[in-house]
């Protein structure tokens, strides 16, 4: 799915639509990429002169496409957190980067859902944890 195939599931709209694409494999497993633009609001002041994006909108792109994982379900719906476990991160990641995310559903409990993703650059591990989100 393109970037405007996605707004048909996703709520979100720029700026924070954070997945320009995906692939989800015969297996259930997401397969997702952004590209960090030069001129996204969360790297203007985190750190002029250096940025890097902060490690909240990393777990933002791995939730977006953990959510994707059940797209037929949150059409209508908004998807929030109801946590964030076991995050670690382990490279820095930059404008121009493109970000490669792999997320998988582990469990369900009605309209809970707890998925596990990394979120690599160039094969480096940048970013990995286990996030649940509820539809409301």
């Amino acid at each position: 799915m393109d970037r405007e195939e996605l707004k048909k599931y996703l709520p979100h709209r720029e700026p924070m639509l954070l997945v320009d694409e995906i692939e989800i494999d015969q297996d259930g497993i997401a397969h997702a990429k952004y590209r960090i633009k030069e001129d996204e609001f969360f790297c203007r002041g985190h750190f002029p002169g250096n940025p890097i994006v902060p490690g909240v909108i990393q777990c933002e792109i791995m939730a977006q496409s953990c959510a994707l994982l059940v797209k037929d379900e949150i059409q209508g719906k908004t998807t929030l957190y109801s946590g964030i476990n076991n995050v670690r991160f382990k490279h820095v990641v930059r404008p121009g980067d493109l970000c490669e995310i792999t997320a998988k559903l582990v469990n369900r409990r009605g309209s809970l859902f707890f998925c596990e993703a990394v979120l690599k650059v160039d094969g480096k591990l940048c970013c990995k944890g286990e996030l649940s989100f509820a539809l409301v």
